[in-house]
């Protein structure tokens, strides 16, 4: 593969969090590894002692002990932990490490002033927002939903929802009401709390109207809050609370309800791009454990930290974010426009924050190598030691830029995961040197497997990416799915008994890891499995594409079928047919002639999700007849418009 790009120091074990959780191994269990993959290889294989590893390194706080760990192995059904009882909330708001007066929560973004709420200031708001949620009656199992972004009150309101027993769940601010109702329609919130707008970069957005809609169309919500955050001077809706009625001073002291290990704490959503989103139900022990694991043990993330991780709360990594006290390390929070008033601008929040962890995702660090942005010639990043890179694969020379413009000492880790398991199952780790274009290893308790065609694991080969040992966080279930029929056929039906998470991966023999793309959209051409990562690698990587979606429309003879190749062009430019064979020519060099697209046409704009995804599977039912409003769900679109082209070409390539 690549060429080594960072190599851990000789003293990783003595300066690490793995490390010192090797020692304790050795010390508590009488365990010694030699390596990574040998611990890897322990996590995987003897789940009951590695989980209960976890939970007693990280002395996880319980109000009664489990009475097993692993007290049912198969998938579906895994019934980890049995008996125990603890509290999300709790835990996270132990903060271990931290004093009262320590910085935990540092928030920034377009709309209002910098903030920064220290441990005391953070435990004291979520207690008053827990006791001013009782006095609207907010109890165990009731739905508490937030239209709000990233900023301090959502997480407040996450910790306190969560402190009750009670089930949180966030749409972003700039999910319209379609998008947003599809969601909630489905777990019916007692509790709506909403912002009224937002700033991006410099424009303000109202969403005002867009919470009177949803509003109305959610009869469960008995209580409406709404936080004055585009204009704190404004009125209060008729028949809403205000967000300081929620806070107001109280003498109840904190408390926390003691809950099964099993019971909901949010419900995350698939994108939606093709029917309702899926209502994955996270439960507070798995979650726990799971972001415990990979916050310290792979991050290395404790308390002299300061963790920031680019997203909105419409994505999961913002909840991945927010577990980040539960290690002891602080959370820098921004809300706003990343590329406004330039694609500087978190590189500059992360050297005025003092962030040692910065993740983004693989699009946005493309998009700053292809501006000629050098991060650290525009921000001082002497204290950034680590840089996260998720959301789509990052190719080799997305590494290789980093290194260059970012800085030669830190480790770069690019993980892949999803919102179903709220968590990256491969990515890296301290103890691993990083290689460029490689996913450095498959996480601790992660069994991670590249399945072939035949159902057999491969290595070296591109296969389905499986997951064949149960892990915690893997959803508690669907909402509403009471015999588990969706959650089944969403993974377990393809390998019975084994997750099959949707994406092509090679696993090679040291274990690292390259994803190329979904496998729902992958390009076979003469019964050659082609990934679509390295095609966009390819195209993306000339001066003059900006954006580029690529698709394989099959052929019922079974022939080659047809290679559709959609570019964004920069301003200005018009594709012609030397443009055409550039893009041909630089194909078939860097990758093959069986890449070379049978079609090149240019669009506007390419179809992505809110949470930037691009949408190679509603563009190929498109083009192949399905109507617009049944090949996608608008509401999950970030452009909707960006349809149409696609509408417009399927009608002329097939006249009616």
């Amino acid at each position: 593969m690549g060429d080594v790009l960072w190599t851990p120091p000789a003293d990783v074990r003595e300066r690490s969090r793995i490390g010192d959780y090797l020692r304790w191994l050795t010390e508590h269990r009488g365990l010694e590894f030699a390596d990574y993959d040998a611990l890897w290889q322990w996590s995987v294989t003897d789940l009951d002692a590695f989980w209960r590893s976890i939970w007693d390194y990280f002395q996880v706080v319980a109000h009664t002990p489990p009475t097993a760990t692993l007290a049912e192995r198969s998938m579906p059904g895994a019934r980890w932990f049995p008996g125990a009882t603890l509290n999300y909330a709790e835990n996270v708001l132990r903060m271990p490490g931290l004093g009262d007066d320590d910085p935990v929560v540092i928030a920034h973004g377009q709309t209002r002033a910098p903030e920064t709420l220290t441990a005391a200031e953070l435990r004291d708001r979520v207690r008053r927002v827990s006791a001013g949620l009782r006095r609207l009656g907010v109890g165990p199992g009731d739905r508490v939903a937030a239209y709000a972004p990233n900023i301090p009150e959502t997480y407040v309101l996450l910790l306190a929802t969560a402190s009750l027993g009670a089930i949180f769940s966030s749409c972003a601010p700039e999910f319209g009401t379609r998008s947003v109702t599809d969601r909630w329609q489905q777990i019916e919130p007692s509790v709506l709390v909403a912002v009224d707008g937002y700033r991006y970069g410099d424009k303000p957005v109202d969403r005002r109207a867009e919470v009177a809609a949803i509003r109305a169309a959610l009869p469960s919500v008995r209580h409406t809050v709404a936080i004055g955050y585009l204009d704190p001077a404004g009125d209060v809706p008729e028949g809403a609370l205000a967000w300081a009625d929620l806070t107001a001073e109280t003498d109840e002291p904190p408390s926390f309800t003691p809950v099964p290990f099993d019971h909901p704490l949010y419900v995350l959503y698939s994108s939606g791009t093709t029917g309702l989103p899926k209502p994955i139900v996270h439960g507070h022990g798995g979650i726990l454990l799971e972001h415990l694991k990979m916050l310290a043990l792979h991050h290395d993330l404790g308390p002299s930290d300061r963790f920031l991780w680019f997203t909105t709360t419409g994505w999961m990594m913002w909840n991945f974010l927010v577990s980040g006290p539960a290690v002891g390390a602080a959370i820098v929070l921004f809300d706003g426009n990343p590329g406004h008033p330039d694609l500087g601008a978190l590189w500059r929040l992360a050297a005025e924050t003092g962030t040692t962890y910065f993740g983004t995702s693989a699009p946005f660090l493309l998009a700053c190598r292809k501006a000629g942005l050098v991060p650290r010639e525009v921000a001082d990043l002497s204290a950034l030691r680590g840089l996260g890179s998720t959301g789509a694969p990052l190719p080799a020379e997305g590494f290789t830029w980093v290194y260059e413009n970012v800085g030669d000492r830190l480790q770069l880790q690019s993980l892949s995961g999803g919102t179903d398991v709220c968590t990256g199952f491969v990515g890296g780790v301290p103890l691993l040197p990083v290689y460029a274009g490689e996913i450095a290893c498959r996480a601790l308790g992660a069994k991670v497997e590249a399945r072939s065609a035949d159902g057999s694991p491969v290595i070296g080969q591109l296969g389905e990416l499986v997951i064949t040992e149960p892990m915690p966080s893997m959803p508690v279930g669907f909402w509403n799915d009471r015999d588990g029929v969706r959650y089944r056929e969403a993974y377990f039906e393809v390998y019975p008994g084994v997750w099959r998470h949707g994406d092509w991966i090679t696993v090679n023999e040291r274990g690292g890891c390259v994803i190329t793309g979904r496998s729902d959209a992958t390009l076979n051409r003469g019964g050659v499995r082609l990934g679509t990562a390295e095609f966009y690698s390819v195209v993306e990587g000339l001066d003059e594409v900006v954006d580029s979606v690529v698709v394989h429309l099959e052929d019922d003879e079974g022939g080659a079928g047809e290679l559709l190749l959609f570019v964004v062009l920069a301003d200005g430019l018009e594709l012609d047919d030397a443009m055409r064979k550039k893009i041909c020519r630089e194909l078939r060099t860097a990758l093959s002639p069986r890449h070379v697209p049978d079609e090149i046409h240019q669009v506007r704009a390419v179809p992505r999700t809110l949470s930037a995804k691009k949408l190679e599977v509603p563009v190929k039912k498109i083009l192949t007849g399905t109507p617009v409003d049944r090949a996608a769900a608008k509401g999950a679109l970030a452009n909707p418009e960006s349809l149409t082209a696609f509408a417009t070409l399927a009608q002329t390539r097939r006249p009616t």
